[in-house]
């Protein structure tokens, strides 16, 4: 059934009663390639000190500031004098490494000139889907805040590939939200907020100023990237918001191709607010559900996602088919029959033994594996389910 826009728009909080940036305690602003760079001229200097007085302004009132940064490769790529067009892997890497001096310089040097240090920070993949990777990369974080820097991150562009590497910002800024413990993840791109269908294909969409929840139905007015330099489009950016929203961490998608971006969300000038949810999860289970790339995936019958749904552990009973290589302790991503992702968790069994006990009552599983195991085949400390909620009024 169409989705229903105006009731899209309904919420509890009346978008002209939100609060301002300043009174948030913690905020990650990430920055798209296309707003930092132009192909010919290079790096937009004059658009990244208009960002820095913004961060300095807000940095002033006692707000804890990190930035997530695109635009080595595409700063890079100018830099070296590469052509128009797809990189291959090595000139990828090379861009990013060419250009990620040149973009932390700038950061430095726009900073300081409100008395601001930058500290940059390099992640992969890796650092943020392993446990002990992700608790140290935290506490370097932190630890710059206390210091009172403004933490640069961006992804390790000069060693990812294809196979180990975010593959765009937008998540990586959730990732670093949650793992901070931000309260406001801003994502400042080339459009200025979510529409029921994209704008530059539809010229009938609907602006959306406001969502309670990121919805099947919210997820469908998603589009792919519209700049050359943008990995990412409408669709990583509400995993973004889910991501973010599930920790407790607001969201504003917002447009940052004019000077002054964050002033100019403050000015209430066009831009969505993603709503955190009223019952975040836990700093382990934080973890949990940001986790990118499952190792596997579980798809249960409709009795076991009831069962989820009310707080309880899956059981091998409730599986009906197992899929990927994975083995006691990885992220799987559990589906329900309607083919939807219910939850994420960590499998109590490796994928050889899951798939002999798939289906199993919990009695039948010493017999079948020949010793004795977990009851559950995710515990319901370690397992995240997904919100159900969805957007007062819509409808499937």
């Amino acid at each position: 059934m169409p989705v229903q826009t105006k009731q899209l728009q309904q919420s509890d909080t009346p978008v002209d009663s939100l609060p301002k940036l300043a009174s948030y305690r913690r905020i990650v602003v990430k920055i798209g390639s296309a707003l930092l760079v132009d192909r010919v001229s290079g790096l937009k200097r004059g658009w990244l000190e208009s960002l820095g007085a913004d961060v300095a302004s807000l940095s002033a009132s006692g707000v804890e500031m990190m930035i997530v940064s695109s635009g080595a490769i595409a700063l890079g790529r100018t830099v070296l004098g590469l052509p128009k067009g797809a990189l291959r892997l090595e000139e990828s890497q090379a861009a990013a490494a060419a250009g990620q001096i040149e973009l932390a310089k700038a950061y430095a040097e726009v900073l300081s000139n409100h008395k601001l240090r930058a500290g940059q920070i390099l992640l992969t993949l890796a650092d943020t889907e392993e446990r002990r990777r992700y608790l140290n990369a935290r506490a370097t974080v932190g630890t710059l805040l206390r210091l009172k820097a403004v933490p640069v991150i961006n992804e390790n562009d000069t060693v990812a590939t294809t196979e180990i590497r975010y593959g765009d910002n937008d998540r990586l800024a959730a990732r670093v939200a949650t793992m901070m413990g931000a309260d406001l993840l801003i994502l400042l791109s080339d459009i200025d907020g979510l529409y029921t269908a994209p704008p530059h294909q539809n010229p009938h969409a609907e602006f959306l100023p406001l969502v309670d929840a990121i919805t099947p139905d919210v997820e469908a007015m998603a589009g792919a990237a519209a700049s050359e330099y943008s990995r990412g489009g409408m669709k990583t950016k509400l995993d973004a918001g889910k991501i973010a929203n599930a920790a407790g961490t607001a969201m504003i998608i917002a447009s940052g191709t004019r000077l002054n971006p964050l002033a100019a969300i403050d000015r209430g000038e066009r831009s969505t607010m993603f709503k955190a949810s009223q019952t975040p999860v836990s700093a382990w289970k934080t973890w949990i559900s940001g986790n990118l790339e499952p190792s596997g995936r579980l798809v249960i019958d409709e009795g076991a996602l009831v069962a989820l749904k009310s707080g309880k552990s899956l059981l091998a009973a409730g599986v009906r088919e197992v899929a990927g290589q994975f083995t006691r302790g990885d992220t799987v991503a559990v589906f329900g029959p309607d083919g939807r992702e219910a939850a994420r968790g960590l499998v109590a069994y490796d994928a050889s033994d899951a798939v002999r006990i798939a289906g199993r009552k919990t009695n039948e599983i010493a017999a079948v594996l020949g010793y004795d195991a977990r009851s559950a085949m995710i515990h319901r400390d370690d397992l995240v389910v997904r919100a159900a909620k969805r957007i007062a009024g819509t409808k499937e």
